[in-house]
């Protein structure tokens, strides 16, 4: 459980809603389990809200205001902490990914952190055909920044299993995919804590085919996995649900091309797309 530490309850929104919640529970003579207990979850989650390292959820702030007597303090304090520059279902993963040691993916599409610009211009494009060129640049533009994570020097292993259909399907057109196809290559070959694996056509049904998922995992914190489809993700932190999408990823990595012949894949499908 992550122990009370020194917060500046000034320093941004969240520290200062951990601050708060801290105070509001040791005013009520409640130790982290035993407000946990209360509001059904466990003291570990309570702890990462007082210690800023996770983003506020507005629901449980609701639950915690009833509970501790607060008004609706935690309810605002959260308003305040979840504002973000990302869509808002995935905020949350986007914020863990930061403090992940390991991020692990099953995809039908290329990772947003290994897309190309024009990539993932195409693909915003597609889910949004009626956006102004100003949203879908805005988004494109969060998109590269969050890319900048692979650069820190406490960047988490990334390893991520791609199923091969991803690899055919010419988003943006054929110069798009080369384009992506060569630089998801290059950075598989390049950067030792980014590995990919392509799940062949041959290897048949599989959870991957449904919905995307990325397992989270952290030195002092429990898993966590965010699944998306094109306009909702969701966060899951129930263990046992967890568990289940750790073994459906373990077995993709399982039935996976091994790194060395997925890139070789890789950089067949980039010349597929190469006009002559």
């Amino acid at each position: 459980m992550p122990q009370p530490k020194e917060l500046d309850p000034y320093a941004n929104p969240r520290t200062f809603y951990g601050a708060e919640l801290r105070r509001l529970r040791e005013t009520a003579g409640l130790s982290q389990n035993q407000l946990g207990e209360r509001v059904f979850c466990s003291g570990t989650y309570i702890g990462l809200f007082e210690a800023a390292e996770r983003r506020p959820q507005l629901e449980l702030s609701r639950a915690l205001d009833e509970l501790l007597g607060s008004g609706e303090h935690l309810q605002r304090l959260c308003l305040l902490a979840r504002k973000s520059n990302v869509a808002g279902y995935f905020a949350d993963a986007a914020e863990l990914q930061l403090q992940a040691s390991f991020i692990g993916s099953c995809t039908s599409v290329v990772l947003g952190l290994l897309q190309t610009e024009a990539y993932a211009r195409a693909l915003t494009r597609s889910a949004h055909p009626f956006a102004a060129k100003e949203v879908i640049e805005g988004h494109v533009h969060t998109r590269m920044e969050r890319a900048c994570l692979l650069d820190s020097p406490t960047a988490p292993v990334l390893w991520m299993v791609i199923h091969e259909a991803a690899l055919l399907v010419p988003v943006g057109g054929n110069a798009v995919m080369a384009e992506q196809l060569a630089y998801l290559a290059e950075q598989a070959a390049s950067r030792p804590r980014v590995v990919t694996q392509v799940l062949p056509l041959s290897a048949g049904a599989h959870p991957v085919l449904q919905a995307s998922m990325t397992l989270m995992q952290f030195t002092e914190a429990p898993a966590v996995v965010y699944t998306e489809s094109a306009y909702s993700g969701q966060l899951v932190e129930e263990p046992l649900l967890v568990e289940q999408y750790r073994s459906a990823y373990d077995l993709a990595r399982a039935a996976a091309l091994s790194p060395e012949a997925s890139l070789d894949r890789i950089v067949s499908a980039a010349k597929e797309f190469v006009t002559p």
